[in-house]
């Protein structure tokens, strides 16, 4: 395999698994469809995902596919919170094992995952209804 490949960097997010799903830490290469692993800490679980992603790379080389190159990220975004829910937020990330950031990326692609299969954010019939009632005034 071309060594450009096996050094290119790909996104790995992590993130905690339930106690239901058995606990510990997944972690995903976005860019790379299956490729996962998982472990009991965000240590283990990104050894782990290197593992994974050196052996996923060198299958896709073996049988000829494509490898598709990492997708260009951005992702820092800013966002005020009040201090109560700043604390509330550290403190949980710290019973996780995670960081503040890891947990609430965590908890915004949770909330993103419930709302496929159809359903619009509340946001959007707020504003609708909102229109609506400056439309009848």
């Amino acid at each position: 395999m071309p060594m450009a490949t096996m050094k290119t960097e790909y996104p790995v997010i992590v993130r905690p698994l339930a106690k239901e799903d058995g606990g510990g830490f997944l972690a995903e290469f976005p860019d790379l469809p299956g490729c996962i692993s998982d472990g009991e800490s965000t240590e283990e679980a990104l050894r782990n995902a290197m593992e994974a992603k050196e052996a996923w790379l060198a299958a896709m080389h073996e049988a000829g596919r494509k490898i598709p190159a990492p997708e260009s990220r951005g992702g820092k975004w800013v966002q005020r919170v009040s201090i109560t829910t700043k604390r509330r937020l550290e403190a949980a990330a710290r019973d996780e094992g995670v960081s503040l950031n890891a947990l609430v990326s965590a908890f915004i692609a949770e909330s993103l995952g419930r709302r496929e299969g159809g359903s619009r954010p509340r946001m959007r019939r707020r504003r609708r209804v909102r229109r609506a009632a400056r439309r009848k005034a």
